[in-house]
């Protein structure tokens, strides 16, 4: 038999459990709104001059949760605890309203001198759709290649190999870094 089988629905692939498998994205969006709320609060602690409601302001309307956000104002970190709370309980989320939240949480971590690290499913899910739906300069630096996180079990495409950590890979792809995988180093001896 072809080889192409092994990549069809019901293939010959191993039979793990995919009943926690769902295109319903509102559990991450809400983690990655935690994230936000933390390091919000983590900056409002650090004694440096912030202004976190403007802070919360930007990740809102990056995040695309305007209307959560009426439902419950105020410029805390609480602010964005209930607005996560909200989320995970709310509306549908797709993986389009999880690249808003994964982008919204790196452009905050940047404003905060805090580097995000992005859980390394969620990180796959927004590469992967950001390497079908996102900028089309991003969407060419990774076409015809495979792009594999060299710090999760994940990998996409086919071609030559390129690679970074997982949230290198979703921060370029998402525009907020300049920096793509590139090609593994060869070491020789």
């Amino acid at each position: 038999m072809a080889d192409f089988g092994s990549f069809l629905p019901l293939s010959q692939r191993s039979s793990g459990s995919e009943s926690d498998v769902s295109s319903d994205r509102r559990a991450a969006v809400a983690d990655i709104v935690e994230q936000a709320a933390q390091r919000v609060t983590a900056a409002a602690l650090s004694g440096e001059r912030r202004d976190t409601a403007a802070l919360i302001e930007a990740f809102i309307d990056a995040a695309q949760l305007r209307a959560e956000a009426a439902a419950h104002p105020g410029g805390s970190p609480g602010a964005l605890d209930a607005i996560a709370a909200a989320v995970r309980t709310g509306k549908r989320r797709s993986v389009r309203a999880l690249a808003s939240a994964c982008r919204a949480l790196l452009q905050l971590a940047e404003a905060v001198d805090s580097p995000a690290e992005l859980p390394p499913d969620i990180a796959g899910a927004v590469a992967l759709y950001l390497a079908g739906a996102g900028p089309f300069d991003r969407r060419a630096a990774v076409k015809g290649h495979t792009v594999r996180a060299t710090d999760a079990d994940w990998s996409f495409g086919r071609g030559p190999l390129l690679e970074a950590p997982a949230t290198q890979i979703a921060a370029f792809l998402l525009g907020t870094s300049d920096e793509p995988p590139r090609p593994p180093r060869v070491t020789g001896g």
